[in-house]
């Protein structure tokens, strides 16, 4: 039996991504995406639904993530879904919480470093493409000089 598990959002962030670090070394950054759905309802009036979405990023990913984005910037995030869970140490019930964890990311928008693209950041902190900066745009190409005006007036019949 195949399975599948892939998210792909657009969203902004709802807060300031936070980054921690791992005793061997690795990036965990966690952030939140508010996604945006608008529909109309049975009465014909347009409404608008927001979904807050916990997502981490592991390894380069996180950092770059860390470092270039902040409250409410827009970002496209690709992973995979992923439920924790714990029992709480004060209630000693269970709990649970699915996340996303971030395989892939691209930021979107204007601001600093818009455009540049993501790398993965597994949980195993593997191989990550990380952060790749704009390439720079090609200046626009220059005009030749206008040749010099002629008197043309002397050509015109009326």
């Amino acid at each position: 039996m195949a399975n599948l598990n892939k998210v792909m959002l657009i969203g902004n962030l709802t807060r300031d991504p936070e980054l921690r670090v791992t005793p061997k070394g690795t990036a965990i950054c966690t952030f939140s995406l508010a996604v945006n759905r608008k529909f109309r309802d049975e009465s014909g009036a347009d409404r608008e639904e927001v979904t807050y979405i916990d997502i981490e990023a592991w390894g380069k990913a996180g950092e770059n993530i860390s470092k270039y984005c902040t409250k409410g910037r827009p970002l496209f995030v690709e992973g995979r879904l992923r439920l924790d869970q714990w029992e709480d140490k004060n209630t000693k019930e269970k709990r649970s919480r699915m996340k996303v964890v971030c395989e892939n990311f691209q930021f979107l928008g204007s601001g600093g470093g818009a455009g540049g693209r993501g790398g993965e950041g597994g949980e195993g902190g593997g191989e990550s493409r990380g952060y790749t900066a704009p390439a720079p745009r090609a200046s626009a190409p220059s005009r030749p000089a206008p040749a010099q005006q002629e008197n043309l007036d002397e050509d015109v019949p009326f």
